[in-house]
């Protein structure tokens, strides 16, 4: 297919859609294109020639729809949408797949940048940079200020015995890639489990809250979209927060084919993204240690499935063959930010 008609989307199709349940939004042509950088979702952008939007859906192939749930994504979009959290305007939701092969929803175009590493937040400059990431904490702070029951989720999760799950969960996924021994993994699963915190009161959970994750643009630097919400739920907010310091945390692995962006210039130190997010939601961060470690944890699983499929011949592209040595790594900060609490 051309770059203005790539697999998976099917701009006639679409564009009949659009014209039926939405009459009058398009008004010429339609083009389309891959956004490179998405996760395991596939995202493009969409546009008549004057307006843009962005069509979201499972990809090609996939076989378990309940891990590519477009219709949770559209639900979560479309009730914070009025709230303060900064997310895209939705469109359309489309479960008939004979329009696209599956399920996919419409949102509409935001600018801004996604910083995905050090290197990428460099030109901003330190003073940008530490403002970039305070309004980071500043923005999950509003989401977890959010009442689900009000903003229409109040049965979005099931918050009870959150942790709990989330722990079985992960170790049930580095159980189906074991193919080698990690030292220390099961170690920092046990204490973990050992550990297991009170957690406050749910909030909507991202799941996945870091800065690739938010388009950041205008003269302030201001959060305009906060994205990828295919793993929120009702739970435990201090599960993103612990994400968020380890994706603020240096790795000390020069060339990892996964970055933190904690090396650039002005980047704010853990410690003061932990207290920032506890003074302005004022909740108890004492145990952030274990949520912190449950994200090394959680990392070295994600990282350790995609190096069993590397094992395989089940990935393509440049960097695989270096992600199994990170996962030792993300299991030795782990254990250490539990010793150190």
């Amino acid at each position: 297919m051309s770059p203005d008609h790539p697999p998976g989307l099917d701009l006639d199709r679409l564009r009949g859609l659009l014209d039926r349940e939405r009459p009058g939004l398009v008004t010429g042509p339609l083009s389309g294109r891959l956004i490179e950088g998405g996760r395991s979702n596939l995202t493009y952008a969409v546009s008549d020639g004057t307006a843009r939007w962005v069509v979201r859906r499972p990809p090609l192939g996939h076989v378990l729809a309940t891990a590519h749930d477009m219709k949770r994504e559209h639900r979560v979009i479309s009730a914070l949408h009025p709230t303060d959290v900064p997310v895209p305007r939705p469109v359309l939701l489309c479960e008939d797949e004979d329009v696209l092969g599956s399920p996919f929803y419409v949102m509409e175009f935001v600018e801004g940048t996604p910083y995905r590493t050090a290197e990428q937040l460099a030109p901003l400059g330190p003073e940008r940079t530490r403002a970039a990431v305070l309004n980071l904490v500043d923005t999950l702070v509003g989401l977890h200020a959010v009442d689900p029951a009000e903003a229409g989720l109040g049965d979005f999760g099931r918050p009870d015995g959150f942790l709990d799950r989330q722990l079985r969960r992960w170790a049930k996924q580095l159980d189906g890639s074991r193919n080698r021994d990690l030292a220390g993994i099961d170690e920092l699963h046990a204490t973990l489990g050992r550990e297991l915190p009170n957690s406050p009161s749910p909030t909507v959970v991202h799941g996945d809250y870091r800065l690739d994750n938010v388009l950041i643009g205008g003269e302030t630097d201001e959060i305009r979209a906060v994205l990828d919400w295919e793993m929120s739920t009702l739970g435990d907010p201090l599960t993103d927060l612990g994400l968020l310091v380890m994706y603020s945390s240096p790795l000390g692995m020069p060339d990892s084919p996964v970055s933190t962006t904690a090396q650039a210039p002005g980047h704010p130190a853990p410690a003061e993204l932990i207290e920032r997010y506890a003074a302005r939601s004022g909740r108890d961060v004492s145990a952030v240690a274990w949520y912190t470690a449950f994200a090394w944890f959680k990392l070295a699983v994600i990282l350790e499935g995609i190096h069993y499929r590397y094992t395989l011949g089940q990935t393509v592209g440049r960097g695989f063959d270096r992600i199994g040595d990170l996962v030792p790594v993300f299991i030795e900060h782990g254990l250490t930010t539990l010793q150190e609490g």
